[in-house]
């Protein structure tokens, strides 16, 4: 989480947004084997918690259960050139949204793992274009029971939400247009529509 004040956004609404928005991120955690990260679809529950699921095998699913750990989703970024300020004399810096979770997670059983992958991909093929959704009950029973012992689901009850929406609040009115228009012009066009709608 970026230190400055002025790039913290604590609009509950708006992060569970981008939860479900970009649906992506990462798991975190201390272990007795290292450290270890997964990368995983996550489902924001609207009660206060987040769903996903790893590999049986996964180095993390022997460990989770019970663990207090970090979930870190992503949002759009772009590269700020100082050559788009007025003023020369500054330096580099990266515009970002990001979005960190902590909580404790518990393992999920047989029937909220079934429950959280059906409004998984219910959320995702809602948003896919052209023909009909896909839905589990195309998948044959017996290989959908084979692919289901294969992973774990897990749920974390997020105890804290630490956002960081870095999109040159701190910079003045005319500075901030000219950098969203150059991270425009070089095709960052989803961080730059951001500063115009949340950093202004």
């Amino acid at each position: 989480m970026h230190p400055n004040a002025a790039f913290r956004r604590p609009d509950r609404a708006l992060l569970e947004t981008m939860i479900e928005e970009i649906g992506f991120g990462m798991v975190f955690a201390a272990t007795p084997d290292g450290p270890r990260v997964a990368h995983v679809p996550l489902l924001w529950t609207r009660d206060g918690a987040v769903q996903f699921h790893l590999a049986r095998g996964n180095a993390l699913t022997k460990h989770l259960d019970g663990m207090t750990v970090l979930a870190v989703i992503n949002g759009p970024d772009g590269y700020v050139s100082p050559r788009w300020y007025a003023d020369q004399g500054q330096v580099p810096t990266w515009n970002y949204v990001a979005l960190e979770l902590e909580g404790r997670v518990r393992r999920m059983d047989s029937d909220g793992l079934l429950g959280m992958l059906e409004a998984l991909s219910d959320l995702h093929e809602a948003r896919v274009e052209g023909g009909e959704p896909w839905t589990m009950d195309k998948t044959p029973p017996e290989k959908l029971r084979g692919l289901l012992a294969g992973i774990v689901g897990f749920e974390m009850e997020v105890l804290a939400w630490r956002e960081t929406l870095k999109l040159s609040q701190n910079k003045s009115a005319d500075e901030h247009e000219r950098v969203a228009a150059g991270l425009e012009a070089q095709g960052a066009t989803a961080i730059a529509q951001l500063m115009r709608t949340l950093g202004s």
